[in-house]
C-alpha cells in the first residue's frame, strides 16, 4: 500500500462517564454495537483491520465491495461494522459472521449483509490526518463520505439535549450509549480521550450456580438466572465484580446451597451454545435457587445481559420466584433508518 502508514493501528478509544458531558466543543454520536475495524483503502486493495489488529476482510466480502463503491481511492477511515435486523442491530447475527469456511461465508454475506459506520477520517491519499483536530477531520470525511445503505458517516450533533434524546431513543435500534469527543482532539491511538456514556440499569437476579476463580478456593463469577411466565428459571449472564478477599468468602457463603441440578435445571443454562461462549469456559457448579442479588447492566440482548453485569447488594428482602423477566424493561422501538436519515451534513 502506499497509505501514510499501513495496518494495523489500535483504535482511539473512550472512558465511561456516568453523564453526557456539556459545554463548548463538544460533539455527540451514537455509540454502535458491531465491531470497531480501520479501513485502509489504496485503489483495489482494502484491509479491514480489527480492534485487536486481526485482519477482517475475509468475513465480509460484500463490505468490501461497497466500501470499494463509496470510500476515496485511497484512504484510512475508523468505524464500526454493524449488521442491521428487522430489529435493529443485531449483534448475534454480525457474530455468526466470523465463519472459518468460505462457503458459509459467502452464503452469510448473501443472507445477513453488513454496514459500515464511518467515525473519523485517519489518512487522505498518502498524507496522515491524525494529528489534525478532530473536527477538521470530520468535516472532510462528510465530504468525502457519502452516505448509502451500506456505508454512512455516523449522525454527529454539538447540542447535549439532542445527545440526550438519542441516548433514550437509539436504544431501540440497537445503539448502547453516545460518544462524546472534543474538537480539536487530534487522533490517539490505544488510548482512552473519548467519553463513552452507555445505558445503565438494575435488576434483581437469581443466584443459580457459580464458576470457580483462577485462585483455588475462590469464587470466580455468580451464574445470573429469572424466571419466566412459566415458572422456569433461565441463565440470563454474570458478575465478577469481587475483590479477592470477597472471592474467598464467597465460596463459604455458597457451599450450603450447592446441589445437582437445582440451579437451571429445566431452564437455558450456562453452558447452552450462543455467542457469548467461548469453548474454553471453566465447569459451572449449580446451586440451589435462594440467594437474590442486586446487580446493574447495561442492556439486555435476546433473552439475557448483552455484557457482564456489576454487582451491587444482596437481597435477603426479595423471594427468588419474584425475580423474574417482567422487571426487565425493553426499550422502544426505532428505526435504525431513521438515524441514518438523522445525519446532517454539517453538524449543527
Amino acid at each position: 500500500m502506499t497509505l501514510a502508514f499501513a495496518p494495523p493501528l489500535e483504535p482511539m478509544l473512550a472512558k465511561a462517564h456516568d453523564d453526557i458531558p456539556e459545554g463548548p466543543g463538544w460533539r455527540y454520536e451514537p455509540k454502535w454495537d458491531g465491531f470497531r475495524c480501520i479501513v485502509f483503502r489504496d485503489g483495489d486493495q482494502v484491509a479491514l483491520s480489527s480492534r485487536g489488529g486481526r485482519p477482517l476482510g475475509r468475513y465480509f466480502p460484500e463490505l468490501i465491495t461497497s466500501l470499494k463503491a463509496a470510500l476515496p481511492a485511497q484512504c484510512i477511515v475508523d468505524g464500526e461494522i454493524i449488521l442491521p435486523g428487522p430489529k435493529g442491530l443485531d449483534f448475534d447475527a454480525l457474530q455468526s459472521r466470523l465463519h472459518p469456511a468460505a462457503s458459509r461465508v459467502n452464503k452469510l454475506a448473501a443472507e445477513i449483509p453488513t454496514s459500515f459506520v464511518a467515525f473519523d477520517l485517519l489518512g487522505l491519499g498518502s498524507d496522515d490526518w491524525r494529528e489534525k483536530p478532530y473536527a477538521e477531520r470530520r468535516a472532510e470525511l462528510e465530504k468525502r463520505v457519502p452516505s448509502t445503505t451500506r456505508v454512512f458517516v455516523t449522525p454527529q450533533t454539538k447540542d447535549p439535549r439532542q445527545a440526550k434524546q438519542w441516548f433514550v431513543d437509539f436504544e431501540g435500534a440497537g445503539c448502547d450509549g453516545v460518544i462524546a469527543r472534543r474538537e480539536e482532539l487530534p487522533y490517539r491511538p490505544g488510548e482512552r480521550v473519548m467519553v463513552k456514556v452507555k445505558h445503565g440499569r438494575t435488576a434483581e437476579c437469581v443466584v443459580g450456580g457459580y464458576r470457580e476463580g483462577k485462585t483455588p478456593g475462590t469464587v470466580g463469577s455468580l451464574l445470573l438466572g429469572l424466571y419466566d411466565a412459566q415458572g422456569v428459571l433461565h441463565h440470563v449472564g454474570h458478575t465478577a465484580s469481587f475483590t479477592a478477599k470477597e472471592k474467598k468468602a464467597l465460596l463459604e457463603k455458597l457451599a450450603p446451597l450447592k446441589k445437582p441440578d437445582q440451579g437451571f435445571g429445566e431452564g437455558r443454562t450456562p453452558d447452552a451454545p450462543s455467542r457469548w461462549s467461548s469453548g474454553e469456559e471453566k465447569p459451572w457448579v449449580s446451586l440451589e435457587p435462594k440467594l437474590v442479588c442486586e446487580v446493574r447492566y447495561d442492556y439486555t440482548q435476546g433473552p439475557r445481559f448483552r455484557h457482564a453485569t456489576t454487582f451491587l447488594r444482596w437481597r435477603e428482602d426479595r423471594t427468588p420466584a419474584s425475580c423474574t423477566y417482567a422487571q426487565l424493561e425493553p426499550p422502544k422501538p426505532f428505526s435504525l433508518g431513521a438515524i441514518v436519515g438523522l445525519a446532517p451534513k454539517k453538524p449543527d
